[in-house]
């Protein structure tokens, strides 16, 4: 091999970022995760004081993280590590707020238990709401890694820009796309394959609304596609299955999708 492509590759080599790697980013939120809900691990403490020593490591590790990213050389990382962990125990009462949405709203979801331990939307909404904090401290890259880790595993898509309400329902989830400007409320159950996107993809969009506005008590079935930083899904609405959507519905819609399906005896059949 030519020298001078080793040379290039050494250049970028220097030149790039020194990040921690994605892996050991998404262990520390996986920590977090089980610290919270014992449910996701087989861990238990032997006394009430190794819970504040687990906090304690968290924060230190979090901190090691931020330090080693070096992404904002000017970020008080300390500060930002310490308000996370203050912030810690309103994203418990957030994330225990989807538990139980998952769990009264799924009629096969027997118990927590079966909720936390093996259900994807309680990981990818887990990972978005870290991420969402981390992001809300101004924490460059960590948040996105959280939620593109959370992508990888679940197959469910949430940009850690967008706000969501307390009580999200995501049932199976394969195939949700829910964008950086999305906005969520409350008590809303979305069903796999969904998509929250924009219009159009520009770079000079940046900053600017993209993604729809979907408010309280909205059912959103599997397939639908809605579009558009003005789009706004009037509360207790009900959108369909495959709904292709571009343009606001008023509160207490019902939208779906006609399709024609027929069905016919074999022997007659032209097929």
């Amino acid at each position: 091999m030519d020298n001078s492509f080793y040379q290039y590759i050494f250049n970028k080599h220097q030149q790039t970022e020194n990040v921690p790697p994605n892996s050991d980013i998404a262990h520390w939120a996986i920590k977090l995760i089980s610290l919270l809900f014992p449910q996701y691990t087989n861990f238990s403490f032997a006394q009430e004081a190794d819970v504040k020593v687990s906090f304690d490591e968290l924060e230190t590790e979090l901190l090691s993280l931020l330090n080693a990213t070096q992404a904002c050389k000017e970020c008080n990382n300390e500060e930002i590590a310490q308000t996370f962990i203050n912030s810690i125990p309103k994203l418990y009462q957030t994330l225990q707020t989807d538990v139980s949405a998952m769990l009264a709203g799924d009629p096969a979801a027997n118990n927590e238990f079966e909720v936390i331990r093996t259900y994807p939307g309680f990981i990818a909404i887990s990972f978005y709401r870290i991420a969402n904090l981390l992001l809300k401290l101004k924490t460059p890259l960590i948040p996105r890694i959280l939620t593109e880790y959370a992508h990888s595993k679940t197959g469910i898509d949430i940009h850690p820009g967008a706000e969501i309400g307390d009580y999200l329902y995501i049932d199976h989830g394969t195939g949700i796309v829910i964008g950086e400007t999305a906005i969520i409320g409350n008590h809303v159950k979305l069903y796999q394959g969904i998509t929250l996107g924009a219009l159009s993809v520009e770079k000079h969009m940046a900053g600017i609304k993209r993604h729809p506005t979907v408010e309280d008590h909205v059912v959103i079935y599997s397939g639908a596609t809605i579009l558009g930083g003005e789009t706004v899904i009037g509360k207790n609405s009900i959108i369909g299955g495959n709904v292709w959507l571009t343009k606001s519905v008023p509160e207490n819609s019902i939208v779906y999708h006609l399709s024609s399906v027929q069905v016919a005896e074999k022997s007659k059949s032209k097929f």
